[in-house]
């Protein structure tokens, strides 16, 4: 059973940084794409950024790039994203989610981490 762990969340000021974790356990990061979503109070999740299961191919949503960065480390099994210059906007629960390496990295997800809170205060 593929499990998905965020960690990394928490409070920062607007302007500041954070780096977001998600371990995978139970397969192979290999075997996966990787992307990471975010769900802010009232509005529908939205995509964030995706990697390709050897790292050759990322994606990011117009409102995250330049700002953050996505990497993984397959030896670690760990999906990161780096987030910097931070907005009060970019204040929302983040998720981690794996795709199998089959498909498009743009198809539907597999399987679903329960996500950290990043809280950027104005």
């Amino acid at each position: 059973q593929v499990q998905l762990v965020e960690s990394g969340g928490g409070l920062v000021q607007a302007g500041g940084s954070l780096r977001l974790s998600c371990a995978l356990s139970g397969r192979t990061l290999r075997s996966y794409h990787m992307g990471w979503f975010r769900q802010a109070p009232g509005k529908e999740r939205e995509f964030v950024a995706a990697i390709s299961w050897g790292g050759g191919t990322i994606y990011y949503a117009d409102s995250v790039k330049g700002r953050f960065t996505i990497s993984r480390d397959n030896a670690k099994n760990t999906v990161y994203l780096q987030m910097n210059s931070l907005k009060f906007e970019d204040t929302a629960v983040y998720r981690c989610a794996a795709c199998e390496r089959g498909k498009d990295l743009t198809a539907k997800y597999d399987y679903w981490g329960q996500g950290t809170q990043v809280t950027v205060s104005s």
